[in-house]
């Protein structure tokens, strides 16, 4: 399925190693569900929207996770980053503004990871052009319907920058499932004086609805000047009827608070909660508005979105001891059209989707050394799905897209035309158990912070190589998936401190390579007694160049998690989680390396019918740890942003 790697490679029998200790798990899980068939409640089916359209994610050639609202309520995360950091075990990165945000990196690209990732809303794509990551906290997660992580590219339906997955949150209104009067409240209190209020209703008048929600969380946070308030508020309304469904959405989130900035080994291991950087602080705002208009009839299923969103950053940072100003505003709209006719030829089933993209981009950077960058993406793609007698689904997808991107400190423009394409298979061997495997090409182009800030070398287009093979178990009470991949890329984007004299520089490196395993599994081991577990190995190394055979700086090689759901007594649940992450190395030269770190987090809630009282232990074990760390000094990582330590949430819901 690989080809052999040039020379002895030991992470790559580690991966070898994992694949069969994997394949046994499944066949064990597969043997003893068998067993307790008779005392288990069958899992509910589970529909995806991944391909633009709902769809089976066993008709799918790639790895797809799906997150329920009850999965996330009863997991006890607060924010769409931490539930799929907690019940996924993919690595995560604490995000210099606060509020919560993490960086999020699905298949090992370090620092760049959001560049190469998108995320998608209610179907209408949020990711910058920028450096400046995209804000999942703002989401009130109480709309939150459905989670789906979609594994490897999505370069054919998504485009630029989806080499290593896509993220697709569906709200409760953008779902569009039956409608009924509802309203919920709840309310915690916990470490750090932190306090969250969050509150919604559905209100159902014949084919209409209407979605209300408002969310506010204050603390003053795990380390001095690391203080935060955010807050939000969304409204949907929504008209329904013989196939036709119009949503109209708005919605707003601010945060404000401290920047605590990092700490030297030092400082860390003598005070974890310090700053050096006592009045720094930033401001965001974000505010999107959106249409969706979706019809379906027997054969054909056709879609229109179009949303604009802006987004307000204003803050004050120290360096090298004197404080700047760093303020822009982005503003973006977009607008999507797509259809799928679904058709039998000569008894086989076939289904045609395809669509088009429009998308524009613009940041304005106040100040002296202030700037303007523009970016247009236009995008047409063609998707075919062909099932043959026997179950067998053949799939074979491509993209054209133009790319026009501007910046005022840099003469040329970046213009190109990329293309994506991608091949699959979905071979069922009986009716549990189904082999996939899916070829493909993705791409993306510097982005604004990138291609203003080289050495005075033009930047190429980053491409891909995509390789997926797996095989999925599934039946009434429990399913595994277990993936292996690899992605080799050319040119690769990033930044190199060795660069521009020493003073660093975004480059395109030589090749570069991504390959691992995947595996994600659930079992009902009684009727009362749930476990999810996931487990990845990732090799991300450099493999020709002045970096050759080192790994990618801030990649973990290893993580998992591991989660259990207990109904101990009638209406009383617990629920534990544990999270590993292996080392990783903050430098490209690989001198240092940040710890390992294994979290547990402990959730109890009392169910009563309206009413949940719930009492949460966020790393019980107090374990200190960082997740974010820029350098290595003297053989040591330094530039350390501190992780909280144990946190408690005392929280009451209710539900009517």
């Amino acid at each position: 399925m690989f080809s052999p790697l040039s020379g002895p490679s030991a992470p790559f029998c580690v991966l070898r190693a994992a694949a069969r200790a994997a394949a046994f798990l499944c066949i064990g899980l597969a043997g003893l569900s068998s067993a307790l068939a008779q005392s288990q409640a069958a899992l509910e089916p589970v529909v995806v929207t991944g391909t633009r359209f709902s769809d089976d994610p066993g008709h799918l050639p790639f790895g797809v996770s799906v997150l329920t609202a009850q999965d996330i309520r009863r997991s006890g995360a607060s924010t769409v980053n931490e539930a799929i950091m907690r019940l996924l075990g993919v690595p995560g990165r604490l995000d210099l503004y606060g509020g919560g945000e993490y960086a999020l990196d699905l298949r090992g690209f370090g620092s760049t990871s959001d560049n190469n990732m998108v995320i998608v809303v209610d179907g209408l794509r949020l990711s910058e052009g920028d450096l400046g990551g995209t804000r999942l906290g703002g989401i009130p997660i109480d709309t939150v319907e459905r989670i789906e992580v979609l594994r490897g590219s999505g370069a054919v339906l998504y485009g630029e920058g989806a080499t290593g997955g896509v993220v697709i949150v569906t709200t409760k209104a953008g779902r569009g499932v039956e409608r009924r009067n509802t309203a919920r409240l709840y309310a915690a209190a916990g470490s750090d004086a932190t306090r969250e209020l969050r509150g919604g209703a559905t209100v159902v008048g014949g084919d209409f609805s209407l979605d209300l929600a408002a969310n506010r969380r204050l603390s003053d946070g795990h380390r001095d000047n690391s203080e935060s308030a955010v807050r939000g508020a969304s409204v949907a309304g929504q008209w329904a009827a013989d196939g036709l469904r119009l949503v109209l959405r708005h919605g707003e989130d601010r945060l404000q608070g401290g920047l605590p900035g990092p700490l030297s080994l030092a400082q860390y291991n003598s005070d974890p909660s310090q700053t050096a950087n006592p009045n720094d602080w930033a401001a965001i705002i974000n505010r999107r508005s959106s249409v969706q208009l979706d019809w379906r009839s027997t054969n054909w299923d056709i879609g229109f979105d179009a949303g604009q969103r802006s987004k307000q950053l204003r803050s004050l940072s120290t360096y090298f001891g004197s404080a700047s100003r760093y303020d822009y505003d982005i503003d973006a709209d977009q607008v999507a059209a797509r259809a799928r006719f679904n058709s039998t030829l000569a008894g086989l089933r076939n289904s045609v989707a395809g669509g088009f993209d429009f998308s524009r981009w613009e940041r304005e950077v106040a100040g002296t050394y202030g700037s303007s960058a523009r970016q247009r993406n236009n995008a047409v793609y063609l998707k075919d799905d062909l099932t043959l007698t026997g179950g067998t689904r053949l799939s074979a997808g491509m993209r054209h897209e133009a790319l026009h991107k501007t910046h005022s400190a840099v003469a040329q423009a970046m213009d190109d035309t990329m293309h994506a394409w991608e091949l699959g298979v979905v071979q069922p061997l009986s009716q549990q158990w189904q082999v996939y495997g899916r070829l493909g090409r993705s791409f993306r182009l510097a982005n604004a912070d990138e291609f203003s800030y080289t050495s005075g070398t033009p930047l190429r287009p980053q491409t891909s190589r995509d390789l997926e093979v797996g095989a999925r178990w599934k039946n009434r009470h429990d399913h595994a998936d277990l993936r292996l991949y690899r992605s080799s890329l050319h040119d690769e984007i990033g930044f190199d401190t060795g660069a521009n004299g020493g003073w660093g520089a975004n480059v395109n490196f030589e090749p570069t390579r991504r390959q691992g395993v995947e595996l994600e599994a659930g079992h009902a081991l009684t009727s009362t007694l749930d476990l999810r577990g996931t487990a990845a190995w990732r090799e991300a190394k450099f493999v020709s160049g002045s970096y050759a055979g080192l790994d990618i700086p801030l990649v973990n090689a290893v993580s998992s998690s591991l989660g259990a759901q207990w109904q101990a007594l009638p209406g009383h649940r617990l629920g534990a989680h544990v999270v590993y992450a292996s080392s990783r190395h903050p430098d490209l030269a690989n001198s240092c390396s940040m710890p390992s770190v294994t979290t547990l987090d402990l959730r109890w809630a009392w169910e009563l019918p309206i009413l949940e009282l719930s009492l949460a232990v966020a790393n019980a074990t107090d374990r200190k740890f960082y997740t974010q760390a820029y350098n290595c000094a003297a053989g040591q990582p330094s530039s350390i942003y501190p992780e909280p330590g144990r946190n408690l949430t005392a929280a009451a819901r209710m539900s009517f």
